[in-house]
């Protein structure tokens, strides 16, 4: 049996690299995740390293006090301050990042009103608070991606866990769940988020909870009908009589074959979490304002039409990463498609 699920996964796998768009789109997805993991080291308002009177410094990974360097404050050092930055020069150097501005940064300096145009600075300009676009994107595509995994992967489980237990046992327990997620269907989500807002700035985490809360229903009926329809097969009736438990049964034999099939959606539930996610921050009812948020960015270019760079910067990016991910599901259903692989 493993034997045949091995060769299966293999003519997936096959199936899924012939789909030139969709393959693209899987490579083109990592690379920009992956360079949106060293935001640190591409965008930011530290030195990546600096020498300093014969000695080494690593601001990303350590902070540095202001009379470090010569100041005479006991607080971070500012490395925009002329003061710090001609001590350093005097008694060392620095390297910057290619980007001299993290998410948060306010540059000080424009001399035009913000939000500001793109220039050889702000290379796609700057928001209407004088922060880097360029690094806002960056840090908020990392942030969305990595919510919606989190989100995509825990509610997974937990319908999983859910539809397992319906599809198998049956009777009473299914018809008790069935009602119960009825029940949780109907409740306004978007309501109970305002309530919530309203009475406390909900947090990166205290978000997710939230959101998982309603999103674990989306794969509770694809893994439940699996259940109903293995649980009476020949390899599941000999388990049960050589002994086999039900958690066994259940986890070893017949989860693998309803994993397969929801791994398809898995792409899609990862585009519905960030489209969620940039729905509430667009609505302001999201992360708090010290997180990097591309639904920030959306507002803000609907609050700046007279800076149309930053809709449309905005609209591209969003854009290009749900359709990345609507690509790949595509092609992950069609190569896990059994009855068109047959």
């Amino acid at each position: 049996m493993s034997l045949k699920l091995s060769k299966a996964h293999i003519e997936q796998i096959k199936a899924f690299k012939k789909n030139k768009r969709a393959l693209i789109s899987f490579y083109m997805f990592l690379i920009l995740f992956v360079i949106s993991l060293l935001s640190e080291f591409i965008a930011n308002d530290k030195p990546l390293i600096l020498k300093y009177q014969n000695s080494f410094y690593f601001p990303i990974f350590n902070t540095y006090l202001d009379k470090d360097f010569g100041g005479d404050f006991p607080t971070p050092a500012d490395y925009k301050d002329p003061f710090i930055i001609k001590n350093i020069e005097q008694n060392g150097w620095m390297l910057m990042p290619i980007i001299p501005f993290s998410f948060n940064t306010v540059d000080y300096d424009i001399n035009v009103p913000t939000p500001s145009a793109p220039d050889t600075k702000h290379w796609l300009g700057t928001d209407d608070e004088g922060r880097d676009i360029v690094a806002r994107i960056l840090y908020g595509f990392r942030l969305s991606v990595i919510f919606s995994f989190l989100l995509t992967l825990i509610s997974s489980i937990i319908g999983i866990i859910t539809g397992a237990i319906q599809g198998y046992f049956g009777g009473k327990i299914d018809l008790i769940f069935q009602r119960v997620m009825e029940i949780w269907e109907t409740l306004p989500q978007l309501f109970i988020i305002i309530i919530i807002a309203s009475i406390f700035t909900p947090s990166f985490w205290s978000l997710l909870i939230i959101l998982i809360a309603f999103s674990w229903l989306s794969l509770t009926g694809l893994v439940r009908a699996e259940f109903l329809r293995t649980r009476n097969m020949e390899y599941v009736k000999a388990a049960k009589a050589m002994g086999a438990s039900n958690f066994r049964i259940m986890f070893k034999h017949i989860l693998p074959n309803a994993v397969i099939a929801t791994i398809t959606f898995v792409p899609f539930l990862l585009a519905e979490g960030i489209t969620a996610l940039t729905a509430l921050d667009f609505l302001g009812l999201g992360l708090p304002a010290e997180y990097p948020s591309l639904g920030d960015l959306v507002r803000q270019g609907k609050d700046n039409l007279q800076a149309p760079w930053i809709g449309v910067t905005i609209f591209i990016v969003l854009s290009m990463l749900l359709s990345l991910l609507i690509f790949i599901g595509e092609g992950v259903r069609d190569a896990f498609d059994t009855r068109k692989n047959n």
